[in-house]
């Protein structure tokens, strides 16, 4: 319908144009001395009108001339940039399948073409990285430094992360310490510092992170646990023979987390191998009223407090609910050698090996028989504790 009344419009303008060019009879004088043309005023409405578009056609096809060398320049860099940005998409692709040597290829095919040079050049990085090529990784990431006011966060962590890779610690410390004086201390900086520190063997400063972590459901209490119990452990094991300074560790110890078996169980040993006297008795005390561990139980008898009668009198106490747990039986025994009630710590002690045949029972009841200038007796229980030991 539209067509229609375009060609209806179209023959009556020209029947108009027609009728009106009829009964126009004015002309036109041109004079150019000494010459002077006449001619029909309709003749001369359509050669003005045809010479206008014969000129503006020749100046479009001049316009267009000068235009095509700049449309060829932005057609081939705009070829350059999708085949840049295809190489981008197919090293990302060929990196997370673990292609690392193709990735790096697209990578570097990138590099030249695509609006943001600076990732092709740090995912070349990494993948060379991946590869074990130090020598091109170096020389990639200085490529990548070059757009550091677009991507120097990207870089600062990609550059962490493969020096943690190669245990570089201290490299990746320096890198995080950037970032977070840049105010970045989002989740996955912290988890990258949290094993750097590991590394360093920074144990307050891994407590501290893993503590960070857990409150942020970064990590589970779960997964929290080993941490902070290696990171207590290993505070303690620095500070071993010196009394005050495993106390004022000690005190920094959240009281959630000394209650933890594991923790007490290798830490406390430090504590009752420097002399401490009240520590270690409170915290298996403290422990052993809410979950029953025998390991705690048996170490309870290496622990000394001033008041061994008290100590004493909690360990039998606890005998009437666990009368077979051979560790505390041994615990008792060696509370009693402290006493010095022989025969009370020789019954507990053999109590301890009916129930369950232990050298270091064996070893107690040896020693009781020197003291006791029993040599036969103490000769039978070393050789049955080095018969254990072998």
């Amino acid at each position: 319908m539209k067509i229609i009344l375009w060609l209806l419009g179209l023959g009556a303008l020209a029947v108009g144009l027609s009728v009106a060019a009829r009964y126009n009879e004015a002309y036109a004088l041109v004079v150019w001395w000494p010459h002077r043309v006449q001619i029909a005023m309709n003749l001369l409405v359509l050669l003005l009108a045809g010479g206008f578009v014969i000129a503006y056609k020749l100046v479009r096809l001049v316009v267009r001339g000068m235009e095509m060398p700049g449309e060829v320049s932005a057609y081939r860099q705009r070829r350059r940039r999708e085949v840049a940005q295809r190489a981008m998409h197919e090293a990302e692709r060929f990196f997370y399948e673990g292609r690392y040597g193709q990735a790096f290829r697209s990578a570097t095919q990138a590099y030249e073409g695509i609006s943001r040079p600076g990732l092709a050049a740090l995912l070349a990085a990494r993948s060379a990285h991946a590869m074990h090529d130090t020598e091109r990784r170096d020389a990639w990431l200085a490529h990548a430094a070059e757009y550091d006011g677009d991507i120097r966060f990207a870089r600062l962590m990609s550059e962490a992360e493969m020096a943690l890779a190669d245990r570089r610690f201290d490299d990746a410390a320096q890198h995080l310490d950037v970032l977070r004086a840049s105010g970045h201390r989002h989740l996955a900086v912290l988890r990258l510092a949290l094993q750097t520190e590991q590394g360093r063997g920074r144990w307050a400063e891994v407590a501290r992170l893993a503590r960070t972590l857990r409150k942020h459901d970064a990590l589970t209490d779960d997964q929290a646990a080993p941490l902070l119990r290696r990171a207590q452990v290993e505070q303690l094991r620095d500070a071993e023979g010196d009394l005050d300074a495993l106390e004022r560790v000690w005190q920094t110890i959240p009281e959630r987390e000394r209650r933890d078996t594991g923790f007490l169980l290798r830490g406390l040993p430090y504590l009752i191998g420097a002399g401490d006297e009240k520590l270690a008795v409170e915290a298996i005390e403290q422990a052993l009223k809410t979950d029953w561990e025998p390991e705690l139980a048996s170490l309870y008898g290496r622990c000394k407090s001033t008041d061994l009668r008290s100590q004493l009198a909690v360990g039998e106490g606890w005998l009437k609910s666990h009368p077979e747990d051979s560790g505390l039986l041994l615990a008792l025994g060696r509370l009693c050698l402290r006493a010095q009630l022989w025969g009370k710590a020789q019954s507990y002690f053999e109590a301890s090996l009916s129930q369950q045949v232990s050298r270091a029972a064996h070893l107690e009841l040896a020693r009781l028989a020197d003291r006791l200038e029993r040599k036969s007796e103490a000769e039978r229980h070393y050789r049955e504790a080095a018969a254990l030991g072998a």
